[in-house]
């Protein structure tokens, strides 16, 4: 056959594989999109919100303003909304919460790949929420699900929010964006871990809401929290993170809105499913493993029974969570790790248990900066290259085999027809 160069993210570079055209069932990324002008995309939501008031009349009265804004492992673009935002909001003097769910605290370096150039200005009215301190947190109620509900105080004590985040398909959750702001947001360790507990259910999944148990208990416990006024700027981005769409005001409506537009980005038709899937987590995503793990759960829905599914992700901070790896390196199969999460859910379980599920009926290699022996312990066959990975894996499926590249494994869904 005809060979072919397949280029793949890998860290803020890219690795090359060589393959034989025959053999590739295709290679993904997210759907090509027509983006216009960004700020001018921005600027419009803003001056057209979706049952609110606008902006500037939103805030008019305000005795004081508080900004949720999300954390490095999202690709949201804070600064470029608060230089459309900056001379409406300025006056107000606002204070702003990095929505961090149970993740640390930003660095320096991240602050200002977060704020840009606002950095300087907002500094010193800038904190991170801390989901684990206890004196931060007030309680707001039980959901219907039995979350008992409490968020920093921030939140409950000023007077108006403004919450800046996007949305894109998230494996358990449906979407990210709207109430993840609050819930893992800003909300306290023991809330994300009952919420989280959830993501268990087969329900919670990419891409669905209605009937989804953990988007579900988000919105409801949201309870209280909802009879502040609240501004919500949700942007979606395409695969180059620039910015397609955007939507304001309310934040169940806008979240809503931008829900449809995310979906015309990421969800991706294939045809049929392959027997080896290369999932890639791209950058800021391939932060560790925890995150790139998303990147296993949208791969998979590619993936043959049997099939080889291989993680190309650079984890440059490493694993990331220690909970999920200490699980899967205590259990020798993966149903023993699925036995004990359901004995005891403990927040990050989640994340063993879809590992641990893959195993069942799958193969899993890792391309990674891991140690081998860390890998193995996770279920995960690594290899020093892609290549070597993909040409193993062509010669345990056999001549047949076909590959499917996902270029941007923790964004895109594949929908197979």
């Amino acid at each position: 056959g005809q060979n072919m160069l397949v280029e793949v993210p890998y860290g803020k570079g890219k690795t090359k594989v060589e393959i034989d055209r025959a053999r590739v069932a295709g290679i993904v990324e997210g759907n090509d999109v027509l983006v216009s002008d960004e700020a001018e995309t921005i600027r419009e939501a803003i001056g057209n919100p979706i049952n609110s008031r606008n902006l500037g009349d939103f805030l008019a009265d305000a005795r004081d303003v508080l900004f949720i804004v999300n954390d490095a492992t999202r690709p949201t673009p804070t600064a470029r909304v608060l230089e459309i935002i900056h001379e409406v909001i300025k006056p107000f003097n606002p204070k702003f919460i990095v929505a961090t769910g149970a993740h640390r605290a930003p660095t320096e370096e991240e602050y200002r790949q977060i704020f840009g150039r606002y950095y300087e200005e907002f500094g010193p009215r800038i904190c991170a929420h801390d989901s684990r301190s206890e004196k931060d947190m007030a309680y707001i109620g039980k959901s219907r699900n039995g979350t008992e509900m409490s968020v920093n105080r921030l939140g409950m004590e000023c007077h108006k929010i403004v919450v800046i985040s996007s949305v894109e398909p998230h494996y358990f959750a449906g979407y990210t964006g709207g109430r993840k702001s609050f819930l893992p947001g800003i909300a306290s360790y023991k809330s994300i871990e009952q919420n989280h507990r959830l993501s268990l259910n087969p329900q919670a999944k990419a891409l669905a809401l209605e009937g989804n148990p953990v988007h579900e208990d988000m919105v409801d416990a949201l309870g209280t929290i909802r009879n502040k006024e609240i501004f919500s700027i949700m942007t979606v981005l395409d695969r180059n993170h620039r910015i397609y769409a955007a939507t304001a005001g309310n934040i169940d409506d806008s979240f809503t809105a931008a829900t449809t537009r995310a979906k015309e980005v990421f969800a991706v038709k294939t045809k049929g499913k392959a027997d080896i899937v290369v999932s890639v987590a791209k950058f800021p995503m391939d932060i560790d493993l925890y995150q790139s793990q998303k990147a296993l759960d949208n791969g998979k829905l590619a993936l043959r029974q049997g099939g080889i599914l291989i993680l190309v992700s650079k984890c440059r901070c490493g694993i990331g969570d220690e909970t999920f790896a200490r699980l899967l390196c205590n259990c020798n199969t993966p149903e023993e790790a699925l036995r004990k999460i359901d004995e005891g859910y403990v927040l990050g379980y989640h994340k063993a248990a879809k590992i641990a599920e893959i195993k069942l009926w799958a193969e899993m290699y890792g391309v990674f900066d891991l140690p081998d022996g860390l890998a193995r312990s996770l279920f995960i066959t690594p290899f020093p290259s892609l290549q070597e990975a993909l040409d193993h894996a062509l010669d345990v499926k056999g001549n047949d085999a076909k590959v499917l590249f996902l270029l941007d494994g923790t964004m895109t869904v594949p929908i197979s027809d």
